[in-house]
């Protein structure tokens, strides 16, 4: 049987969220299930890496798709095209986007629908763009699929979709994400010039991510301790991360913030692992992968009480209003200084996380095409 799959996503040395989940679940369903074809539909060239199991054609559709515009073409010109000539019968799209100019059967994996709650997050053009199609896609999709159970709820209340087309696959973590030894982290440390005290934040630099809170709150933390603790901000500036620069250049412990760009998940899991805690405090998540990275590096997390968080943190981490620097505060300074704090996260982080894992979402997912496949 011919399945297409939307892989542009998939991106050497640039893989974020949805491009892990599309390179965990891919290499695991194609691998397993050889008696079928898979055709990867990406939008630029690829490494021979991205191709995992010799039942896969790899196409490259033009043009680029990295603009509303851009996206309308590809998916409604250059996808149709290339279904036919594949000969698919269905179309799994893990990025929240697909055709509708085609019958082809489509699996659309929804992450999160972030922009329909904060839509001064995304620049005119995309919002409207994602505020238009997506309900499209929802309501065009045969079945959709979620990382947790909060998106679902979301989905369905927001789009008005029927609960029974919709299946959770939650997201898992990568084997390097473990305890690392102290040489490796003392390596990792002094390969980015960071102290042996300090918090991480690991992700995208862009509104939803709350960076600007966060900074705020490390500030006041660090006049209320004076102390050499410091802040690693391991990822890229995405976009709109204006706000968060204005606060960084205004505080006085701004010489206490290591900004470290987009990391190897060698060199993240090495400085999760040495962190006094994962400060993930973003406003509005449908998972929140890095915080099963830090379980899965005994690391503490504080995170915040709203949309997924909570479902994917249970009781193994601090939850604060991410709105309230006073509440971010307060929880770095409790995972600061209260070693006995951090070793009861840390154990409970450790059985969290046991919930979730890579060949769980790939298992899943493929449940919910094979229903598809079965109608």
């Amino acid at each position: 049987m011919n399945i297409a799959i939307n892989t542009r996503f998939l991106l050497k040395d640039k893989l974020e969220g949805i491009g892990w989940f599309t390179y965990e679940t891919l290499k695991r369903i194609t691998r397993s299930h050889p008696e079928h074809q898979f055709f990867f539909f990406f939008d630029r060239k690829f490494p021979d890496e991205f191709i995992f199991s010799n039942n896969i054609t790899p196409m490259i559709l033009q043009p680029q798709s990295r603009h509303p515009l851009l996206w309308y073409w590809w998916f409604e010109q250059a996808v149709p095209q290339a279904l036919k000539k594949t000969n698919a019968k269905f179309f799994l799209s893990p990025d929240g986007f697909l055709s509708l100019n085609t019958n082809v059967k489509t699996l659309l994996v929804i992450h999160d629908i972030a922009f329909e709650h904060y839509p001064g997050h995304n620049s005119w053009a995309h919002q409207k763009y994602l505020q238009h199609y997506s309900p499209l896609y929802a309501k065009r999709a045969e079945r959709i699929a979620t990382v947790s159970e909060f998106s679902k709820q979301d989905i369905i209340k927001t789009y008005q979709i029927d609960a029974a087309k919709i299946d959770v696959v939650h997201n898992g973590a990568r084997d390097v994400y473990k305890p690392h030894s102290e040489e490796a982290i003392a390596a990792a440390r002094k390969k980015f010039n960071v102290g042996e005290k300090y918090f991480i934040y690991s992700g995208a630099v862009q509104p939803r991510k709350n960076i600007a809170n966060l900074f705020r709150a490390f500030e006041i933390f660090k006049k209320k301790n004076k102390s050499n603790v410091q802040l690693l901000i391991a990822g890229r500036k995405a976009w709109k991360f204006e706000e968060a620069l204005h606060v960084y250049n205004s505080m006085e412990s701004k010489n206490d913030v290591v900004f470290t760009g987009h990391l190897s998940s060698e060199d993240l899991a090495c400085l999760l692992s040495g962190a006094l805690a994962l400060t993930y405090v973003s406003l509005f998540e449908g998972f929140g992968i890095p915080i099963i990275e830090a379980f899965n590096c005994e690391t503490p997390v504080i995170t915040s009480n709203t949309s997924s968080m909570p479902e994917v943190a249970g009781d193994a981490a601090l939850l604060i209003n991410p709105d309230s620097v006073s509440e971010i505060a307060v929880a770095l300074d409790k995972l600061a200084f209260n070693e006995q704090l951090r070793n009861d996260l840390s154990v409970k982080g450790n059985r969290q996380k046991q919930l979730f894992s890579w060949d769980k979402t790939a298992e899943r997912l493929w449940q919910s095409l094979e229903k598809i496949i079965s109608e």
